[in-house]
């Protein structure tokens, strides 16, 4: 093999170049992008060498920009050409195509040669159910052989003898029409573009489908005939050159992703959690998808999107008016000066931390893009040449001064008008239920929750208190049921038990599947020793059995609950007002209310594992 150097060394240029290309184009994302360069270095740099394909995963939540990296990777590399995007799905509406063979064959990536391909939303091909149970499938099972060894089979020979015959009986039936004057049309000699195409694809040529339709039909059997007594037609297809990216969303790795009220979760902490997730994570993800022979097929590549942090999305929005201001100025000459009210009123209304950039994007258009026009206009009649643009959080009201003038258009983010839409009443209860909850947070971790809310964008009144990680224990479990109960059994305490509301009932269902753990699953309950969640009909237990155990316990931590309760109710009450009156309450903000109370409770980041002390206990 002859090594060109120069050749080698251009290509890493161009690799190097891509990389900085990239971490231009995208926010906070700079490690995955090193991690792809590197990984597909080899395949880039020197094809010839491998001898089975690369294959790279990427895994994120929705809208972290996982497929747009991938193509403007490929435009820089300037392989467009040689790329195809495919979605695979158990469905039969998505595509004409059965096999993922057929496609590489319509996008002539056939030949061996270095190519790349996208599978996206690979979660949407699953092959088994929740349940394990296994789901059926006709199309793309080529997919694994593909991951398997880089090969893909070729048609079969009956393939080729069912098209020559196909074309035959064809060829007759226009003969006897002919002959029974049914048609006056002269017999051409030549192939038409529908066969041209077919035998291009059955004999995989490399000739251009317009010189086929040249060819004679006599010549065209000819070389059915001898292309038939070649081994090479049926031998499977090399696709060791090919880099090959799967792309998808994990929801059972990224479990955050659905557990409050995406606009008013705090960015950083999501990205605490996603930064917690491993290989193993996705890996486990991937078992309750695929069956675990096609789990191993996915290799050990496997590059986690976190979510954004705050700064990422505050750089996004920045980033988002200076291009604004750029275009402004070279298509109008007009100078643009933004405030950073209206960065904020952009981040409240935009940034969605589970749905990655793309609220963003449209509500920079919404906010600034379509107010932009009217002060445009403005500016241009009479000859301006600068537009300073405020927002007023008050009068709520965007603000466009133009020279010594000022345009005023009423504006409420349509997430701010949410939030503010929640009634009075509907937030104190609100508000009462999740002290209920943080209070007894504190009082069994011993650490503030990372955030406290009353008020959150949602149609329905809503909060939420959200916790840290906490590693699973018999006394962290048994903690966990009664900070679940909490939230309710506060909303009796302060406004009697008739007045209870109906917002309890997901915590109820949390602490249930908790204490049904803990006897069935874990054994933490000395009656129970055998695993009682076994589903497998072999060795399925009976539930029943354990269901006044699982009852019990639950009474026994709501009393325990009730009675932590009452002796911190003033605190209680106290966080309960101060937090309907803020919406809001910060880990600083709750450790001072709970100090008043004579309760001392510390801050963790966002990060942080609450874990037993298992290294000193150990040494002990």
């Amino acid at each position: 093999m002859i090594i060109d150097k120069e050749e080698i060394q251009k290509k890493k240029k161009k690799l190097d170049d891509c990389k900085a290309f990239l971490k231009k184009e995208f926010i906070g994302i700079d490690k995955i992008i090193d991690d792809l360069m590197e990984y597909i270095q080899i395949w880039y740099l020197m094809p010839e060498i491998l001898t089975r394909p690369v294959v790279i995963n990427l895994w994120g939540m929705t809208g972290v920009g996982k497929t747009d990296l991938v193509r403007k990777t490929i435009r820089f590399l300037e392989f467009q050409n040689r790329f195809v995007e495919i979605e695979l799905s158990n469905s039969d509406e998505t595509t004409w195509s059965k096999s993922v063979a057929d496609i590489f064959q319509s996008n002539r990536l056939n030949d061996e040669k270095p190519s790349i391909v996208l599978f996206d939303e690979i979660q949407r091909f699953n092959t088994i159910d929740p349940d394990g149970t296994p789901v059926p499938q006709t199309k793309f099972t080529d997919f694994w052989e593909l991951l398997s060894d880089g090969r893909l089979s070729r048609r079969e020979r009956d393939d080729l003898e069912h098209y020559l015959f196909s074309y035959l009986l064809r060829k007759k039936e226009n003969d006897r029409r002919k002959m029974n004057g049914e048609t006056e049309m002269e017999e051409n000699p030549y192939l038409n573009l529908w066969d041209a195409k077919e035998l291009k694809k059955y004999l995989s040529m490399d000739d251009d489908v317009m010189s086929i339709i040249d060819m004679k039909e006599e010549d065209m059997i000819k070389l059915i005939l001898k292309k038939q007594k070649e081994k090479k037609i049926y031998e499977p297809v090399d696709y060791s050159k090919m880099l090959i990216i799967i792309s998808g969303n994990l929801d059972e790795a990224f479990q955050m992703s659905r557990e409050t009220s995406e606009a008013d979760i705090d960015a950083n902490i999501y990205h605490a959690f996603t930064k917690k997730i491993t290989v193993v994570d996705i890996k486990n993800a991937l078992s309750r998808k695929f069956r675990p022979e096609q789990v191993a097929r996915f290799g050990n590549i496997h590059l986690i999107y976190f979510s954004l942090k705050t700064e990422n999305f505050q750089k996004l929005i920045q980033r988002e008016i200076n291009t604004l201001k750029t275009k402004t100025k070279s298509k109008f000459g007009v100078s643009l000066k933004v405030t950073k009210n209206i960065n904020e009123l952009i981040y409240r209304n935009g940034v969605f931390p589970v749905q990655g950039v793309r609220p963003v994007f449209s509500s920079v258009v919404d906010i600034l893009d379509t107010n932009l026009s009217k002060f445009l206009f403005e500016a241009i009649i009479h000859d301006d040449q600068s537009i300073e643009i405020d927002y007023s959080e008050v009068e709520k009201k965007i603000i466009g001064t133009i020279a010594q003038r000022t345009i005023e258009i009423p504006y409420t983010g349509r997430i701010d008008s949410i939030r503010q839409s929640n009634q009075q009443d509907a937030i104190a209860n609100i508000s009462v239920h999740e002290c209920g909850h943080a209070v007894c947070y504190m009082l069994y971790t011993g650490f503030a929750p990372l955030q406290l809310k009353s008020k959150v964008a949602s149609s329905y009144a809503a909060g939420f208190t959200f916790p840290h990680q906490i590693h699973d224990t018999k006394e962290s479990i048994v903690d966990k049921i009664k900070i679940y109960l909490a939230g309710g059994i506060a909303e009796e305490i302060v406004f009697g038990e008739k007045n209870a509301s109906i917002g309890r009932s997901h915590d109820r269902e949390q602490a249930t599947a908790l204490a049904a753990d803990y006897i069935r699953k874990y054994g933490f309950d000395e009656e129970y020793q055998a695993s009682y969640s076994l589903e497998d009909y072999q060795h399925r237990m009976r539930h029943d059995i354990t269901d006044k155990k699982i009852e019990k316990l639950i009474q026994d931590l709501a009393k325990k609950t009730r009675e932590d309760l009452i002796l911190h109710v003033d605190l209680l009450k106290d966080i309960s007002i101060e937090l309907s009156k803020k919406g809001s309450m910060s880990p600083k903000e709750i450790r001072e209310a709970a100090a008043k109370h004579q309760l001392e409770v510390s801050i963790k980041e966002e990060g942080y594992l609450h874990i037993a002390a298992y290294h000193k206990m150990l040494g002990e």
